[in-house]
């Protein structure tokens, strides 16, 4: 199978109404190129699930200055000023989560888990509208696992089977995010012939990976 696509093919998989994840922390380790692609192609009334909402020139930032997000799912908000005028006109919802918590919920859904108990943001306003659950004295939230249509994640360097190495702090919530999405795209800086990538330096396996877009092809 033949996994590697244009970027334009890539993003076509997105439609509106769709729900996305979109790898990267403060647009380090983002696809960017599948990012202006998505910006380009106008798809809208998306739920974003991602660390962050970057700036407003950098990373998923853009998609929110473009007005194509209905939900954001994140850990924290404050570099883009763009989402905080649409959170609080009402334009956007967005859902602040604790970054260990959206993170596991990735993880949680990547792993086909119901949920995980946890004690981060008990007696605070992340506990609104949630399950507490007490367990030897000690009060849990619930936290329900995240999955998503599509994941946009990005790698260093990437074989034609989908086998993914990372550079340092750029695979943030890749990692989670390749086996949380039905279809998982991966921007690669290299495309490389299967072999040439030692196994012991593989982090994401090929078989999360359903595209790749040569992003490092100018």
């Amino acid at each position: 199978m033949n996994k590697i696509m244009s970027i334009d093919e890539a993003v076509a998989h997105i439609k509106d109404g769709m729900t996305i994840m979109i790898g990267g922390f403060l647009g380090c380790g983002s696809p960017h190129r599948l990012i202006d692609a998505l910006v380009k192609k106008g798809v809208k009334d998306l739920t974003l699930i991602c660390n962050d909402s970057g700036f407003p020139e950098i990373g998923s930032g853009k998609l929110v200055v473009n007005k194509q997000i209905k939900k954001l799912i994140a850990s924290h908000v404050g570099t883009n000023k763009e989402t905080g005028n649409q959170m609080n006109s009402g334009e956007m919802e967005v859902v602040l989560v604790p970054q260990g918590t959206l993170a596991e919920q990735v993880r949680a859904g990547g792993a086909g888990l119901g949920g995980f108990l946890t004690p981060t943001g008990v007696g605070t306003i992340v506990e609104e509208g949630k399950e507490r659950i007490v367990i030897d004295g000690k009060t849990y939230l619930l936290e329900l696992p995240l999955r998503a249509d599509v994941a946009l994640i990005a790698g260093e360097t990437v074989d034609k089977f989908g086998n993914i190495v990372y550079y340092g702090a750029t695979r943030n919530f890749n990692t989670l995010m390749a086996t949380a999405a039905d279809i998982v795209i991966v921007e690669a800086e290299n495309v490389v012939e299967v072999g040439e990538i030692d196994p012991n330096d593989v982090v994401t396996s090929g078989i999360f990976v359903d595209y790749i877009v040569n992003g490092g092809d100018k």
